[in-house]
């Protein structure tokens, strides 16, 4: 009999397939195929955690990491996200609690009326303890707390890997907002510079030395320049509501904080993403695609123990009485001991059932990860490219404004001196802003592709970043 209640305890093997990481490094290619960029050994270390992934501080702009840090603190999206992580953490500490014992509490008062032939009315009064403890037998319930386990490490990564999305989107967003910026600067100056033209031409027009269509190839180009300003001030206005929101405010509550002097954030000269094998294992999400894998794979279990008998002990404690004080007096105490055995086998198509249904969900959640992997390739690979290309783009681009400006200045002497005509100058001056434009472009892109770099690695650029 011993020996019986030893195995009943103990139980046996685990049923279900035991979780192994889907990783395989050596599949992955050994370096990224963009990594064109120079950059040292030691900006490619893995710090290994999210909390050194102050990426922002890099940019030397003390309003933008105020603001990211923020936003760390107060998005909804966030505090919604911390949210779940506390729901998982309750359903986990639920499944746990599955392992011992429950204990419930009954009482109850009845009273019998009996019919006149009766001598009288009877009244009962009873309360009992009942305890009731399922022998894992089969590996149920530790299945069970093995996927709350790995559910929980899954919201916990998501809400790491919304952190890191967040972070860039900010930066993002303060990068385009301070690059609007400047080409409203750009525009508004060479709005005045035309404008300047145009005031010239018509004192030459009162003067009889130039004609209508001078003035009006004059004042048409001035006018064309001004119309470029409204949209650029409405895309302002819209990436500081932008930010607000990002920061957990109202859209209006930014308005006019980035007035001034704000300049474009310059990015890290040197950065590197490390190896496919280090981003994959540093990126959050796929961490996220892997527990959910697990938590998957171990819900095989849970419905495959159904196949087997459930086998729980329990117990009462109780006492019934013909008054209410006399309830666990001696005499009135009643005790009890169960084993209960419950198997389902007549039920094992349905049983068989929801095994192949969670295989199928094991099935969907390793396709999951798999796309989450190349997913997280192409986008390191996108950046990478898009990073090398836009620095190629903007020292051209410079190259052309710095001619464009030359060109502007010798047409504008010229033109004073009477060696060029006006449409020479309005030329001049419409290519000489377009070039700037598309310099000041150029530049955002730039710093935004080592935001979009940053965010596809998951890590900071430097083994010694500022943890944010």
């Amino acid at each position: 009999m011993a020996l019986a209640c030893s195995l009943l305890i103990t139980g046996c093997a685990t049923v279900g397939p035991d979780f192994q990481s889907p990783q395989a490094a050596s599949a992955w290619p050994a370096q990224f195929a963009r990594a064109t960029m120079a950059a040292s050994t030691e900006a490619q270390q893995d710090r290994g955690d999210l909390q050194g992934t102050a990426f922002w501080r890099q940019f030397g702009d003390a309003q933008l990491s105020a603001l990211v840090q923020q936003a760390l603190h107060n998005n909804q999206d966030l505090a919604a996200a911390a949210a779940r992580l506390q729901a998982a953490q309750a359903l986990l500490s639920q499944a746990q609690w599955q392992r011992w014992p429950s204990v419930t509490m009954q009482g109850n008062a009845a009273q019998q009326n009996r019919s006149a032939e009766q001598m009288a009315s009877a009244r009962s009064y009873s309360a009992s303890i009942h305890a009731r403890w399922e022998l894992d037998w089969w590996g149920r319930i530790q299945r069970a707390v093995e996927a709350e386990q790995a559910q929980q490490q899954a919201t916990q990564a998501d809400l790491q890997a919304l952190q890191v999305l967040i972070a860039a989107q900010v930066a993002d967003s303060y990068v385009q907002l301070r690059g609007l910026q400047q080409r409203l600067a750009i525009a508004m100056a060479a709005e005045r510079n035309q404008h300047a033209i145009w005031q010239l031409v018509e004192r030459r027009l009162q003067a009889g030395s130039s004609t209508e269509l001078d003035r009006s190839r004059a004042q048409a180009q001035w006018q064309a320049t001004q119309a470029q300003l409204p949209p650029l001030q409405q895309h302002i206005a819209r990436q500081e509501h932008r930010l607000a929101v990002l920061l957990g405010r109202t859209p209006n509550q930014l308005i006019g904080a980035f007035d001034g002097n704000g300049q474009l954030p310059q990015p890290p000269a040197m950065m590197a993403p490390g190896t496919p094998a280090d981003v994959l294992r540093r990126r959050p999400d796929i961490a996220a695609a892997e527990a959910r894998l697990h938590a998957a794979t171990a819900r095989i279990g849970v419905a495959t123990a159904d196949l087997f008998p459930s086998v729980s002990l329990g117990a009462v404690l109780g006492s019934t009485a013909f008054a209410g004080r006399d309830v666990f007096s001696a005499g009135t105490a009643n005790r009890s001991v169960l084993l209960g055995i419950d198997w389902t086998f007549l039920d094992a198509g349905r049983v068989r059932a929801r095994i192949a249904a969670s295989e199928a969900g094991a099935a969907e959640q390793l396709a999951n990860y798999q796309q989450q992997v190349l997913l997280a390739l192409e986008e390191v690979e996108n950046a990478l490219v898009q990073l090398d290309r836009n620095h190629a783009e903007l020292q051209l681009l410079q190259s052309v404004t710095a001619q464009r400006n030359q060109a502007e200045q010798l047409a504008q002497r010229m033109f004073q001196a009477g060696t060029a005509s006006l449409f020479d100058v309005l030329e001049t001056q419409r290519e000489q802003l377009n070039a700037q434009d598309a310099q000041a472009q150029s530049q955002v892109n730039a710093v935004r592709a080592s935001i979009a770099l940053y965010q596809a690695i998951a890590g900071d650029w430097t083994a010694n970043a500022e943890g944010g």
